[in-house]
């Protein structure tokens, strides 16, 4: 063959692999859930996460309100509607901490009645496992297990927030995920949240995140590097505890 031969050969293959190698894909999620949710706009902190990683840009929405259980969110229906009117990748359920047998008989009957709508919309339910109150310290366990369990229910992606919160605690005891009021999350808490959400919905390892994210729109999160690193650590095994991965389609 000429040289000019394996030149134009060359070429050719280098623009088949082009050609073939698909872009890394615009990952679509929506957020269902309450103030755990929208208090420090953790939505917008998943994505500021995804960005500063290389991954494109993702498209996050929500349908939230203060205080509304999954019930709630059925019973008003712009959360279906917003499943309905557009294709997702992933749709996060979030409710209170569902520690109790009425909350998590709840949790496991909106999961179950929302989990077909989202399928159709291509996606796949993910269960946002939250956190108890101060007040309720000795729930933690069983608010892991109503997630765990209504995210194996539904064949959805368990995001385990709730259990990193608990590793925080174990290992760096002063550092302040709980707001005054005692259960809403403080800026690191929704970091913890977000760290775990994104580790899970990526597949990959929340090691490395900067300590400092401009979500847009959102306030910009920024803390100390030693305490970032603990949440990332924390998040992380959370995460690689929390079962099968996402599979993402990139």
């Amino acid at each position: 063959m000429t040289r000019f031969g394996r030149v134009v050969l060359l070429a050719s293959a280098i623009a088949a692999n082009l050609l073939a190698a698909e872009p890394p894909r615009t990952l679509r999620v929506l957020f269902i859930g309450n103030s755990l949710t929208y208090v420090n706009d953790v939505p917008a902190l998943v994505a500021a996460m995804a960005e500063s990683a290389g991954e494109p840009a993702p498209v996050c929405r929500s349908v939230v309100a203060g205080g509304f259980s999954l019930e709630d969110h059925w019973d008003r229906g712009e959360a279906l509607r917003a499943i309905e009117r557009e294709s997702w990748d992933f749709v996060v359920l979030q409710q209170g901490p569902s520690a109790s047998e009425e909350g998590r008989t709840l949790l496991l009957r909106y999961a179950r009645r929302f989990a077909p709508a989202i399928r159709r919309a291509g996606a796949k339910p993910a269960l946002y496992m939250v956190w108890p109150s101060t007040s309720r310290h000795q729930d933690f366990s069983g608010v892991s297990d109503s997630y765990r369990i209504a995210a194996a229910d539904v064949g959805g992606l368990l995001l385990p927030a709730g259990d990193a919160w608990r590793i925080v605690e174990r290992t760096r005891p002063k550092l302040a995920l709980y707001s005054s009021d005692g259960l809403h999350p403080t800026a690191a808490g929704s970091y913890l949240a977000a760290a775990v959400i994104y580790a899970r919905l990526y597949g990959r390892s929340p090691l490395g995140l900067p300590a400092r994210l401009a979500p847009r729109p959102g306030v910009p999160v920024d803390l100390p590097a030693d305490d970032a690193r603990a949440l990332q650590e924390a998040a992380g095994e959370a995460a690689a505890a929390g079962g099968a991965k996402a599979n993402v389609r990139r």
